[in-house]
This record gives structure tokens, C-alpha cells and sequence, in this order.
């Protein structure tokens, strides 16, 4: 009988909302909208969705980016209202990986010197001696070595190379929780499995926990454990990968999956999803905010917001599974 695993990290009700517009006609947009779910021990979390749904700012509250309009972020049993009076100790048990490579690095300072800024800012060793090889271990991690990054800037740099760079400066502090956001975007596509496949070896390595935020199915089927389809604000399906988007139960998600070829976790895939571009007025609707779209709408769905409805072990937001 396989153990149950711990749980790192639990949103609970969270919801951001914006203010738009000039002080004479402002909006109110809800860019999160009451959204729950829970984070194991060495697992791989997957909030995904197209551009605008909300999966980046539930990333930026998780970090403390963003304050939350209300709800609770609750991290190793301690909510994120607490931790921030002692923020650098979360920051280097909860780090990021960020989408674009090439700005995650100050191109005026060699790489080797903001590894050795990055070990003194958390003070991780005691002499330059540790730190180069508690450097070049990191490295080794993500297939580097500290001689590849030695007195280089990230100009010299490719982007594969540069995003593993990152992951292993991320690594410095043995994190427990990674938040990567969109990290294999930018990537070339000759290179993304070499990146995803990198966080399930961290994943089963290293025990790290993984929130892995992304447009692309593909490489979310892949890496996988849990995943959460969100649109604009709300998750409308949660579930284990494999029955989210082998057998999707919610109009959207069976949109998303239409997009993508069959899933086979041998095939290295390369294509992404391009969907129509946010909606402003998605944000608005009253109701199920996907209802413009859905094939399946019924009035109920432009009057009244679907409850969290269970089916089998998956969660669905929508009115087709009410009893």
C-alpha cells in the first residue's frame, strides 16, 4: 500500500482582484477568483490555461509578489501572513524559476559572481572553497559544471544553458518548493524536454515539490502529477494528469485537449497552443465566465456561478454535473 504524502502547501479560497480604468470609470476585474488546492511532498502540480486565466498571478501571491484581496496561503502548516516577518527564510525554502532566461541573469556581472552573491546573500558557506563547490554540485544537477559558467556573462550563454543555470542558482538553498512559471516557453523546442524532464528528476531525486505553470499540455501531460485547468480566475477542472486530459469532464478543457495531439509520454513534443486572446468581457460575465464559449451552455450557466462538483477522484467546476 503506497503512503500518502505530506502536504507542503494549501490555497484556500484565494482571490486577487484589480482595479482598471481611470478614478472616474473604474473596473473591478477578478483576476483570481476563489480558487483551492493543495500541494504534496515531492510532487509536480500543473496550473495551466491560456494567457490571462490567472495561473501567473496565483504564482506572484504564492511568492508574495502579490497581496491577496482574501484567502490564506498556507506554507509548511504556517500561513503566508506569517511568514512574512521572516521573509528570507521563505525565500529560500520557496524559489522561482522565471520564463525568460535571458533576463534572469544581470548581463553587466559574470554568472559565477551572482552564484557566489546569490550563497553570501543566504550565507550558505563559510569560505569561497564551499561556495564554488556547493556551486558546481548545483550545477552538476542540471547538467553543468562550474567550469561552463566561470567568468562567463549570459551573452555567451544559450538559452537552454541559461535556464539550467537558473534552476541550479534556484537549487542553491535546497528550496523544498519550486514555482516555475512558463519555464520552457522561450526555450528552443529542441531543448524543452531536457528542461521538463529536469524537474521530475528533481522531483524524484531531490524530493523538491513543483508548481509548474504553463500554456502547453504537452509538456504538462509529460511532467505531471495533479493539474488544475484555469480559466479567467477560476479552476474549472483539478485533477491527476492523466484523467484530466485523457478523459476531460468540462467544455474548456475538452477544448484544450483538442488542441493537442493524443498524448504519448514517449513522444518528445514540440507544437504549443495557440487560443484566442483574453476576453475582456470574460472577466465580467456573470455566471459560468465560460459560457460565451461552451458548446453545452445553458441558461443556468449565464446566471449562476457552477459549484466545485466531484467526479470520481477529479474535481469540475460546471453545471452539466449538478445532480
Amino acid at each position: 500500500m503506497s503512503q500518502v504524502k505530506a502536504t507542503i502547501l494549501e490555497v484556500k479560497n484565494l482571490t486577487k482582484v484589480f482595479t482598471v480604468g481611470s478614478w472616474i470609470f473604474r473596473t473591478k476585474i477578478v483576476a483570481v477568483d476563489d480558487i483551492s488546492f493543495s500541494l504534496r511532498n515531492a510532487e509536480i502540480f500543473t496550473l495551466a490555461g491560456e494567457s490571462g486565466c490567472g495561473k501567473t498571478t496565483t504564482a506572484r501571491m504564492i511568492l508574495g509578489f502579490e497581496e491577496p484581496t482574501s484567502g490564506d496561503i498556507v506554507f509548511e502548516g504556517v500561513s503566508i501572513h506569517e511568514w512574512k516577518k521572516k521573509r528570507k527564510e521563505f525565500m529560500k525554502k520557496v524559489q522561482a524559476v522565471f520564463q525568460n532566461p535571458f533576463e534572469g541573469f544581470n548581463p553587466l556581472l559574470s554568472i559565477d559572481d551572482i552564484f557566489f552573491e546569490t550563497v553570501r546573500n543566504y550565507a550558505l558557506a563559510s569560505t569561497n572553497d564551499e561556495a564554488r563547490r556547493l556551486i558546481d554540485e548545483k550545477l552538476k544537477l542540471v547538467g553543468l559544471r562550474f567550469e561552463d559558467i566561470n567568468g562567463r556573462y549570459s551573452s555567451e550563454l544559450s538559452g537552454g544553458q541559461l535556464q539550467r543555470a537558473l534552476i541550479a542558482r534556484a537549487l542553491l538553498s535546497n528550496p523544498s518548493l519550486l514555482i516555475a512559471d512558463e519555464p520552457v516557453s522561450m526555450v528552443d523546442a529542441s531543448l524543452r524536454m531536457s528542461i521538463v524532464n529536469l524537474f521530475a528528476q528533481l522531483r524524484d531525486q531531490l524530493g523538491v515539490s513543483v508548481i509548474y505553470i504553463t500554456h502547453d499540455l504537452a509538456t504538462a501531460y509529460y511532467v505531471s502529477d495533479r493539474i488544475a485547468i484555469m480559466f479567467r480566475g477560476d479552476i474549472v477542472e483539478m485533477g491527476s494528469v492523466e484523467r484530466v486530459l485523457t478523459d476531460p469532464k468540462h467544455p474548456y478543457t475538452r477544448l484544450l485537449r483538442e488542441s493537442i495531439p493524443e498524448p504519448d509520454p514517449e513522444k518528445k513534443w514540440k507544437e504549443e497552443i495557440t487560443i484566442a486572446d483574453t476576453e475582456y468581457e470574460e472577466y465580467l460575465r456573470k455566471g459560468c465566465k465560460f459560457a460565451g464559449r461552451c458548446p453545452e451552455v445553458m441558461s443556468i450557466c449565464r446566471e449562476e456561478k457552477p459549484p466545485e462538483i466531484m467526479v470520481g477522484d477529479s474535481m469540475v467546476r460546471c453545471h452539466l454535473y449538478k445532480k
